[in-house]
């Protein structure tokens, strides 16, 4: 039994270092939970990383867009992930304009969640989008877009505020802040 665990182990690290090497280019694959837990990769499916029917918060902007955040998770690591739905509720597409936000190393996200951030109104801190060293945001990205009609599970990774904090703003450009819990 020891012998079959440890050789699983060996084979699942092995499976992990592997890779095609030499030019690396950007895509939508890497840095996703979903990706890191061995799930689905963000490109293939968008879906968080656990789903929940529990709503937090929903706002609605000028546009017909509407998020529903469903969990604000504080990780082991020091993060805060905060997942949910992005709605289309208009007859035409949305691009997503302003919310890859505007910090120059963000730009390079296009129509995704790389402006959101998180405000501990009482600690006075704003928590920025993470990213990973090449620019690319811990977030959903909409390479195309949302269709008219279309919903997509969306996904955030923010530093975490210290342990006291259990409530913040969640902000995104364009749209009404929204005040949720944080939980575990």
């Amino acid at each position: 039994m020891a012998a079959a665990t440890a050789a699983a182990a060996l084979a699942l690290t092995l499976t992990a270092c592997g890779g095609a090497g030499g030019d690396k280019k950007a895509d939508d694959t890497t840095s996703t939970p979903a990706a890191a837990s061995g799930g689905k990769s963000q490109s293939q499916s968008n879906a968080p990383t656990t789903q929940s029917n529990e709503v937090l918060a929903t706002v609605t902007g000028g546009d017909g867009i509407q998020i529903v955040i469903n969990s604000a998770k504080r990780d082991t690591g020091g993060f805060v992930t905060v997942e949910g739905v992005v709605a289309n509720n208009s007859a035409q597409g949305f691009t997503a304009p302003g919310w890859q936000g505007s910090e120059q190393e963000l730009r390079d996200n296009g129509a995704s969640m790389a402006g959101a951030s998180l405000v501990d109104k009482t600690g006075k801190k704003r928590y920025l989008i993470l990213r990973d060293t090449d620019g690319r945001c811990l977030c959903t990205r909409f390479p195309t877009g949302l269709t008219a009609g279309q919903k997509i599970p969306f996904y955030a990774q923010f530093p975490a505020p210290p342990a006291n904090v259990t409530e913040v703003d969640f902000q995104l450009p364009t749209m009404p802040t929204a005040t949720i819990k944080i939980s575990g």
